[in-house]
């Protein structure tokens, strides 16, 4: 078979196959996961999470079949898929895994590079070996095209035989429109009842662009977020055969008689629609395959879902809408604009992992980064009509968990800017414009519809609110838009100074936090804390830069001095020797905290849920940050530096059989991580902050990329690699890494462990590209553009390989920097070589 043209980042064999679950689709449309073994699992496209959800319906389950007939020699049905896990025999009742009574190849390996992913499929008994590419658009600085409901399935099928084989492809498809799965009932063998009648239909359609089917229902309420429609089709130009139903269940009769349809000529035969609901719709494409060469069959699925709806309680009948939903009137729709741009979306694609995979980044740091991506991908993430991009916090298996992208959470994404930096402005737009207050006041979670709940949930978070401060320069920083920063000044100016108001976060105005600070721990720590401090002191740094641009002098004197009292104070009164630790200092008139401010009023002022002397993980999470944003450093470096050395020594735990856990666990058995909390210096208190003794991949990424720009990397790809390997593809899905929920939002903070390693860091306004200057070839990308460059002495091959780049200077760190005569423009496709000096 000819190789692939694909790149690859990990292999998966056997037994590191059975959770894998890679989701494809685009951003905000919707998804369906590509299994270890090539099955389709997880079809997520109702608008709301469907963990567990493969439609089925009479004796078969969505898949690809190939019918084989050699020249001489009896057929054989084959399903394009690896073997079954005996896991997924439980007992008695027999297996739950869709189509299980189909032989499938007995070898099979995953390959994997987000979006891409490949399997490959040899068995002995068949004529044919096989490799499945599956992949949709993912292209940096294109959020529009990498946000479309298409999943392209090329299957490369080679004969290995010593004879002519006559091959037919068939995918299958139930038409499951209206089959909300929270109103399924279990049959059993994988199948389900659900509630109709909904009158569900199948037709052939063919055009210029592709052929194939089209799914639609007759029956289901189109107010429902179930109801749309969906398309399964092929080339245009291909020998295709169909059928648009099966024949009704009648003792298990439906699959054999597709096996007999199939045994009498190799082709499908058409069945007019069954009396049932759920027709199920077969789509085959014919080849004849001489001895020793290969063949290719493309499926295309594609969908139109419109009515994602608000989830609150008592809520669900307001419509939200979706971005993609809005650009196509159906799923043939969406077929006929995607499908014949599709080659050069891939073309796109592949070219940006290709260069992604390409660069000398250590492995660990490349998955870490590339399989997070695939969350923006999920129902944890979702755009509206015009475009603006929200998120949850993750997903449930059935919804979807804490709504209005909580500002304190999504603190530690930092993929979004990076690639796609136009929807990272307008969750800035929804933050400032939305959802802060006439005082400054933003509430950490903006729910939808604005226009009716923006504000509905009026608390507000010290780490959320000052992160968004930084957010906003770094959004600016990456895209040069002053205006629009500009614009948003006032409300950024207005949200810093809401920690000054009376009884508040400082409202002693010496820039040391000291108030309430309801934080992403879930609760209100009371005194001065690293944490939230460290977040203080970037937004201050921040705030200076952007009210100097606004011509703004006075404020931004102000804020550089509050920085410079509170970092002094900081190293002097929190930093214990070893790491930074609260000073616990409850309030002297508890009545007089701002109500938005305190989230567990019940909750007696104690130190109790606090952090005290406790050596947190994250506790330099805000000097990470100020290092993204090129802030440089907001404390004492020696003390930076100590501080990663005692989370590494002290918050290490080397295995879990003797940990004791109060909360969730996420780390068992022999694996090693990062704990949330330890206490070396006395004994723990005996009511930390609750998540103490767990262990959470988003706070890892965040301690790992702090010791990389530390210094520390041995002990950051330590931290990273035992990340990767808990989600091995057995214990866990590589593409999945929970919190509260699947797909959890912080897991995305692993993007600035290749942003620390390569110390890369862009200003638009200034022109100004700056990187550590490590010789070998690595990735950069703006959140606009994107490209590799090369460093070889002083030599420097600096390519863009999507978008436009303008530059006045670029500078290696440790070798020196090459400006440039004015503003250079680097056009997409172009390659320039300078020297350093």
């Amino acid at each position: 078979m000819p190789s692939s043209s694909w790149p690859a980042l990990r292999s998966y064999s056997p037994p590191f196959q059975a959770a894998i679950a890679m989701p494809l689709g685009g951003i905000g449309a919707g998804s369906v996961s590509l299994g270890g073994h090539g099955e389709l699992i997880d079809w997520e496209l109702f608008n709301r999470p469907s963990k567990g959800f493969t439609p089925c319906s009479v004796d078969a389950g969505p898949g690809v079949m190939l019918h084989m007939k050699p020249a001489q020699g009896p057929a054989q049905l084959r399903l394009a898929e690896g073997p079954v896990e005996t896991r997924d025999y439980p007992g008695c009742v027999g297996t739950t895994k869709p189509n299980h009574g189909i032989p499938r190849f007995q070898n099979c390996r995953f390959d994997a590079a987000y979006p891409l992913a490949q399997v490959h499929l040899q068995d002995d008994n068949s004529p044919l070996t096989v490799r499945l590419e599956a992949f949709s658009p993912v292209i940096p600085g294109n959020a529009d095209d990498s946000s479309l409901p298409v999943i392209q399935l090329r299957y490369h099928l080679h004969n290995s035989s010593a004879e002519a084989v006559d091959v037919a492809a068939i995918a299958n498809l139930p038409n499951f429109i209206g089959m909300d799965p929270q109103s399924r009932q279990v049959l059993g063998n994988g199948r389900y009842a659900f509630s109709g009648p909904n009158k569900n239909r199948i037709e052939f359609r063919e055009d210029a662009a592709a052929k194939g089917l089209y799914f639609y229902s007759e029956g289901v309420d189109d107010k429902l977020n179930s109801w749309g429609t969906l398309s399964l089709c092929t080339d245009s130009e291909a020998d295709v055969s169909y059928r648009r139903s099966w024949l009704d269940q009648h003792y298990h009769s439906a699959l054999l008689d597709f096996y007999n349809d199939l045994e009498s000529d190799g082709r499908l035969d058409d069945r007019e629609h069954s009396s049932g609901d759920v027709p199920t719709g077969s789509l085959a494409v014919h080849h004849r395959i001489p001895p020793g060469e290969s063949r290719s069959v493309r499926f295309f699925l594609c969908w139109h879902f419109p009515n994602r709806m608000d989830w609150t309680p008592g809520k669900h009948d307001i419509r939200v809408g979706s971005w993609y939903s809005e650009r196509f009137t159906d799923a043939w729709d969406a077929a006929r604009q995607i499908i014949p741009r599709l080659p050069q979306l891939e073309h796109k694609t592949v070219e940006f992992v290709r260069a992604f995979c390409g660069s000398d980044l250590p492995i660990a740091v490349k998955e870490a980064m590339l399989f997070n991506l695939s969350t923006l991908f999920t129902e944890t993430c979702h755009r509206l009509p015009d475009g603006t991009f929200c998120g949850f916090e993750g997903c449930g298996d059935h919804q979807a968990y804490c709504e209005g992208s909580c500002t304190h959470v999504w603190n530690y994404e930092h993929c979004l800017p990076f690639m796609f930096g136009e929807l990272a402005q307008t969750m800035r737009s929804v933050e400032f414009e939305i959802a802060t207050g006439p005082r400054g006041d933003m509430a950490f979670r903006a729910h939808q519809p604005f226009a009716q709940r923006g504000r509905d949930f009026a608390r507000v978070a010290a780490d959320g609110q000052m992160g968004c401060i930084v957010k906003a320069y770094r959004e600016w920083q990456l895209s040069g838009d002053t205006l629009r920063m500009l614009e948003l000044w006032p409300k950024v100016r207005k949200s810093l100074e809401y920690c000054w108001i009376e009884n508040g976060w400082d409202s002693d105005c010496d820039g040391v936090m000291e108030g309430c600070q309801h934080n992403t721990m879930d609760v209100e720590y009371y005194g001065p804390n690293p944490q939230m401090q460290g977040w203080y002191l970037a937004a201050l740094l921040a705030a200076a830069a952007m009210s100097e641009q606004a011509g703004d002098a006075e404020f931004a004197k102000k804020c550089r001095t509050l920085f410079q009292h509170g970092s002094r104070w900081m190293d002097e009164h929190l930093f214990n020797g070893e790491y930074y630790e609260q000073r616990f200092q409850p309030p002297v008139a508890p009545e007089r905290i701002p109500a938005e401010q305190r989230l567990f009023n019940d909750k007696a002022i104690d130190d109790s849920h606090q952090l005290l002397d406790g050596c947190l993980v994250d506790q330099l999470v805000g000097q990470t940050m100020a290092h993204i944003c090129g802030l440089g450093d907001l404390l004492d470096p020696q003390h930076i530096a100590t501080t990663f050395t005692s989370i590494a020594r002290y918050n290490q735990q080397t295995g879990f059989r003797n940990h004791f856990n109060p909360m969730r666990s996420f780390a068992l058995g022999d694996e090693k991580a990062l704990l949330m909390a330890s206490f070396p210096r006395n004994p723990r208190p005996e009511f930390p902050f609750p998540y103490f003794a767990e262990t959470m991949t988003g706070f890892e990424y965040t301690a790992a990329a702090g010791m990389i720009y530390a210094g520390q990397r041995e002990a950051a790809l330590e931290i990273l690699t035992d990340i990767r390997s808990r989600y091995d593809g057995n214990k866990r899905n590589p593409f999945n890494e929970p919190e509260c929920g699947h797909h959890y939002a912080r897991a995305m903070a692993s993007w600035a462990s290749g942003l620390a390693w390569t110390g890369f860091h862009f200003s638009a306004p200034q022109g100004v590209m700056t990187v550590n200057g490590e010789e070998g070839c690595w990735f950069w990308s703006n959140g606009y553009a994107w490209g590799t460059y090369r460093i070889r002495g002083d030599q420097v091959t600096l390519r863009v390989l999507y978008g436009k780049l303008k530059l006045n200077r670029f500078t290696a760190r440790a070798q020196g920097s090459k400006q440039f005569a004015g503003e250079t423009v680097f056009s997409e496709g172009e390659e320039n070589t300078f020297t350093l000096n």
